[in-house]
C-alpha cells in the first residue's frame, strides 16, 4: 500500500464527520423554520377566528364595478382603455420593425 491509499480512509472518515455536523446544523435550521411557520399559522388562524366574517361581494357589485361610464360624455370608458392599449401595441410593433427586430 502506498501512502495515498492509507490516507484515503482517514480522509473519508474526516469528511464523514464534517458532513454529519453540517447535516445536524441543516436539520436544526429546518426544524426552527418549521416551528416558526407553525407558530405563525396558529397566530393567523387565531386572528382570523377573532375577526367577524366578511360578506362576499355579490355578482351585481362585480359587474357594476367592471363597467364604467365617463361623467363628462356619458360613454363607456371600457372602449377607451381598449383603444389606448391597441394604439400602444401598434406603436410598439412599428418601433420593432424600424429597429430591425422583426424582419
Amino acid at each position: 500500500m502506498t501512502n495515498d491509499e492509507n490516507s484515503r480512509p482517514a480522509a473519508r472518515a474526516a469528511a464523514s464527520q464534517e458532513t454529519d455536523g453540517g447535516k445536524a446544523e441543516r436539520d436544526a435550521a429546518a426544524k426552527a423554520t418549521l416551528d416558526n411557520m407553525a407558530r405563525l399559522r396558529a397566530l393567523r388562524l387565531a386572528r382570523e377566528a377573532a375577526e367577524p366574517q366578511r360578506a362576499a361581494p355579490t355578482k351585481a357589485k362585480r359587474a357594476k364595478a367592471g363597467t364604467g361610464t365617463s361623467k363628462t360624455t356619458g360613454r363607456s370608458t371600457a372602449g377607451k382603455k381598449a383603444e389606448a392599449t391597441a394604439r400602444a401595441l401598434s406603436d410598439w410593433l412599428a418601433e420593432q420593425q424600424k429597429g430591425g427586430h422583426r424582419t
